[in-house]
């Protein structure tokens, strides 16, 4: 009588990859991302930049040069920092209003800084800084 045929697709098994556990994993390792996300705020120094005086005075008239090993240059001098602030007051009795901080490349950071706070306590507080290469 009928032979029995087998329709294919009625007992067969699907033989298709099933996406949703990647789906899951993938959707698991965003959320894991997002949440342990560092978000770093970058800080930044404000400089200001010298201004031209409707006076005739000149804002930046004398310069400090702070090289590599250390060594702090005034007025073609080479000082200690003890005595920057010697020198700041005496260019303030000179009537100067600012100072040109020049340092170069790879000046130590805590030479820079004990030069910059040595300048500040003198009275100078119009800070100009040039990178020399």
């Amino acid at each position: 009588m009928h032979t029995r045929r087998e329709r294919h697709g009625d007992n067969e098994s699907s033989h298709g990859i099933d996406l949703a556990p990647m789906l899951d994993f993938v959707v698991n390792l965003l959320i894991f991302f997002i949440v342990t996300a560092v978000f770093v705020k970058e800080s930044a120094v404000t400089v200001k930049r010298p201004t031209n005086t409707d006076d005739g005075t000149q804002s930046i008239v004398d310069s400090i040069e702070v090289h590599d090993d250390g060594e702090i240059v005034i007025g073609g001098r080479v000082v200690d920092v003890r005595s920057v602030r010697a020198n700041v007051e005496r260019m303030i009795a000179n009537d100067r209003k600012g100072v040109l901080l020049v340092a170069q490349e790879n000046v130590p950071t805590g030479t820079l800084v004990a030069v910059v706070d040595q300048v500040r306590l003198g009275g100078i507080h119009d800070i100009t800084f040039s990178i020399a290469r």
